[in-house]
């Protein structure tokens, strides 16, 4: 099965703001005052951890709604460290996902698999292939 995500971005002369449309939905882009931005939106850096977290936490809630499991609520934290390497770059992400609820060890275990399921975990760690082109 193929699927295909689309958005488009723009970026004018203002340092470092990035329009961004997807489907009707606009959002903003920019990097920190120290990093010369004008802090007016997450870094992107911020936008992929997000798109992990909704991901995994929509995804956990359809795994645990079809169980019909004692879940009140899913919180994540995450987070990303990226460390230059002999070769390029080495990049990890931490994501702790604390559950409200009653749920036993071996049902908490469960999920923790089902959050590596979620396509978005699933694109960050397969390979990724990424064709720039520039018409005209």
């Amino acid at each position: 099965m193929s699927t295909k995500t689309k958005i488009l971005a723009g970026i004018g002369q203002e340092h470092y703001v990035t329009k961004l449309s997807m489907r009707g939905h606009l959002l903003v882009a920019d990097e920190p005052i120290d990093n010369g931005g004008k802090d007016a939106g997450p870094t992107p850096s911020e936008l992929v951890l997000s798109g992990l977290a909704a991901c995994t936490a929509s995804t956990l809630r359809m795994y645990i709604d079809r169980k019909d499991w004692d879940v009140e609520r899913i919180d994540l934290e995450l987070s990303i460290q990226t460390e230059k390497t002999e070769t390029g770059q080495l990049s990890r992400i931490d994501r702790v996902i604390h559950f409200t609820g009653n749920i036993t060890d071996e049902q908490r275990a469960r999920l923790l698999e089902i959050a590596d399921k979620c396509p978005v975990h699933k694109l960050l760690t397969n390979p990724v292939e990424i064709k720039t082109t520039s018409p005209g």
